[in-house]
């Protein structure tokens, strides 16, 4: 098992480092690290290839990556023997190889906790918008197909009294629970770790032991896992066949967690009541049958798309990297494989 020291700065950087960063962020964040490192930035926002990204590697003291940029094994083996820090800008490192980068002493680090709150108002914006059918309804009023109010069209249901199942109740997954009150969702969750009874009572949430039992008695299921091994297609075909027909899907974690065909299958046959996501399995392409589909609610994936998350995101790295520059642990170091 590896050891804190493991994780510990080797050196100090003598001067400014060199900073590589993948994507564009905000021009505040851009020109706080201009000011600071010598910083190379990505001008025009194209995600970048294999081969870009080795290149990089070869020469930067830190990269700077996001989401959509694969650091895996074998490009970590060739990175460049100055390469110390792998400063990840959001929260999510399953596109990092973390054992790798272990193995070469590069730390990584990532951007917790900023994007809890605009992650979470974005699963409530979608819970609302599957079960009152606001993303069919716009549609219809675009389309130039609505022909006035009726008793018997556009129904969607009540969130008040209705069963909100959580898997995964870490920080999103509690700042979720806690909006869901003020609807009168009844919360119940699913997590490796079950919450210290005062966290419950806070929150009215009611621990389900068996991940399948909370499947089928949710009204509406929602998502708030990491992408993991053990958690890809954490809802596959049998488990959406748990769902009640009438009951909704909704992710705005990883688009990974789904089997996506099984999902499409259920909507297609009318086994689930809809689905609101914000992430896919094959991002950035989407399955045109979901884009169709009249009980999908739709984002191009916009959870943490605020301008207070992203420069808060923004500090993080620049956090980071001053910190590892300085010959000190990084605030938000990533101590994968400790206990």
């Amino acid at each position: 098992m590896p050891s804190s020291a493991d994780y510990r700065p080797t050196r100090r950087v003598e001067g400014k480092p060199r900073v590589f960063v993948t994507r564009r962020l905000l021009p505040e964040t851009e020109a706080r690290m201009a000011e600071l490192f010598d910083v190379v930035l990505n001008s025009d926002d194209r995600p970048l290839g294999r081969a870009e990204l080795v290149a990089a590697m070869q020469d930067a003291h830190v990269l700077v990556p996001t989401v959509t940029d694969r650091i895996d094994a074998s490009m970590i083996a060739e990175a460049g023997p100055q390469l110390g820090l792998i400063a990840n800008f959001g929260a999510g490192t399953e596109h990092i190889d973390l054992a790798a980068a272990r193995a070469r002493k590069i730390i990584v680090t990532n951007t917790p906790g900023v994007f809890t709150d605009d992650t979470a108002d974005m699963t409530i914006a979608l819970i609302i918008s599957v079960t009152r059918r606001l993303n069919y309804g716009g549609r219809v009023l675009r389309a130039g197909k609505w022909e006035g109010w009726a008793p018997s069209t556009m129904l969607g249901h009540r969130l008040a009294g209705k069963t909100l199942a959580i898997v995964g109740m870490g920080r999103i997954g509690q700042a979720v629970a806690h909006r869901a009150r003020a609807f009168g969702l009844n919360v119940a969750y699913h997590s490796r770790h079950r919450l210290p009874e005062a966290l419950e009572t806070m929150f009215g949430a009611r621990y389900v032991a068996d991940l399948d039992t909370l499947v089928a008695e949710a009204d509406i299921l929602t998502l708030h896992c990491p992408a993991t091994p053990e958690t890809s297609h954490l809802i596959d075909a049998r488990r959406i066949a748990l769902m009640k027909p009438e009951s909704y899907l909704v992710n705005t974690a990883r688009g990974q967690l789904v089997e996506e065909e099984a999902l499409i299958a259920a909507l297609s046959e009318g086994r689930i009541g809809g689905a609101g996501l914000d992430v896919f399995e094959h991002e950035p392409q989407v399955d045109a049958r979901l884009l169709a589909h009249h009980n999908v609610a739709i984002l191009p994936h916009m959870g943490s798309a605020t301008f207070e998350g992203r420069i808060a995101s923004g500090d993080k790295v620049v956090a980071n990297v001053r910190f590892w520059a300085d010959g000190h642990r990084p605030p938000d170091q990533v101590l994968e494989g400790l206990v």
